[in-house]
């Protein structure tokens, strides 16, 4: 139990905002877990259990669940947002009015918005007033849901511009279970964690094919130097990027059979669709949106990103897997620094 219980508040109730939701009430907070549907949020409150994302966990008393954005935010003490990229924007501008102030806002969804190519960071930048932008932090580094649910030990990363905010965090999230380490560098946890989604999609597409544990090395070794090279020219401390929300979470996300980001490639590397592999699925692969806004940002900003390059040309352009990993193998001879 903590040493100190607090009202929090968890945006969304997927996967993962379910799983932080009952590790939260699992230390005695009291939990309000929000869903957009009421249907949903009904389902959880009686049953004490969310059947379409966290099968088979139940959720502590501590916990309730609502449709209600205002009931789930009048008397929060940190709020949890965890939906995904694309609906940030949206949720966050009927939320923040809402949101009692100096309360800390965790950010713990990881992507790039299509079409204006801002991290999570950037979006909750946008639409949070300026003189609030100290009370934001971003988790990140190698976590399953489901893993954490069952309370397996986990390490993470909160990252946030105000040292006393993110240590704040911290000690609220932080268990002999659940380590939470801080860092200044939300870009570099950011970019990692954006990023490693779609080096997944490419280890998915490797082992998909029924290439070796040699290729899944590479990709995995070679995304992580693509994913630095971004994340430093936007402004990133590359330390970061060698650990939790970097290499961590990247070498989690290619090699876990709970990756959904390298369920969808191992798929494509099988040779279906990617509406065939969505429908299957049944929920948000971050990774999917991600390899476009990638893309363009890697576009925009200069930076040589091959692999990620190939993953959206299979994604969109309709390449076929085995053209993407010649193209891969084939590329000029270079340095392996640069």
């Amino acid at each position: 139990m903590a040493d100190e219980t607090i009202q929090a508040t968890v945006l969304g109730a997927g996967s993962w905002g379910t799983a932080l939701a009952k590790h939260l009430a699992a230390q005695g907070h009291r939990v309000k877990l929000w869903s957009r549907r009421e249907d949903q949020a009904a389902h959880i409150q009686e049953h004490r259990s969310n059947p379409d994302y966290l099968k088979g966990v139940e959720l502590p008393e501590t916990l309730s669940a609502t449709a209600s954005l205002e009931e789930a935010l009048g008397d929060a003490e940190m709020v949890v947002v965890v939906v995904p990229t694309e609906a940030n924007r949206g949720l966050l501008e009927r939320a923040v009015p809402l949101i009692p102030m100096d309360v800390p806002v965790v950010s713990a969804t990881k992507g790039i918005e299509q079409g204006t190519l801002r991290l999570v960071s950037g979006i909750f930048e946008d639409v949070f007033p300026e003189e609030r932008h100290s009370s934001l932090t971003y988790l990140g580094g190698p976590s399953f849901a489901k893993e954490v649910a069952a309370g397996v030990p986990t390490a993470v990363s909160v990252a946030g511009h105000d040292e006393a905010v993110r240590t704040r965090v911290q000690e609220l999230f932080n268990t002999p279970r659940f380590r939470v380490y801080t860092t200044p560098d939300v870009i570099g946890v950011e970019v990692g964690g954006a990023l490693k989604n779609v080096i997944a999609i490419a280890a998915g597409v490797a082992d998909g094919m029924g290439l070796g544990h040699n290729t899944r090395a590479a990709l995995i070794t070679r995304g992580l130097a693509e994913l630095s090279r971004l994340a430093m020219k936007l402004g990133a401390d590359p330390l970061t990027l060698a650990g939790l929300s970097g290499m961590g979470d990247l070498v989690l996300t290619c090699t876990g059979d709970l990756s959904r980001n390298r369920r969808v490639g191992m798929a494509l590397g099988q040779g279906k669709t990617l509406q065939e592999i969505l429908d299957e699925l049944g929920m948000v692969a971050e990774g999917v949106k991600t390899a476009k806004s990638a893309h363009e940002l890697a576009k925009r900003e200069g930076v040589e990103m091959p692999i990620a390059d190939e993953i959206h040309d299979i994604i969109y352009e309709g390449k076929p897997a085995r053209e993407a990993m010649v193209a891969l193998m084939t590329r000029p001879l270079k340095d392996e620094r640069h």
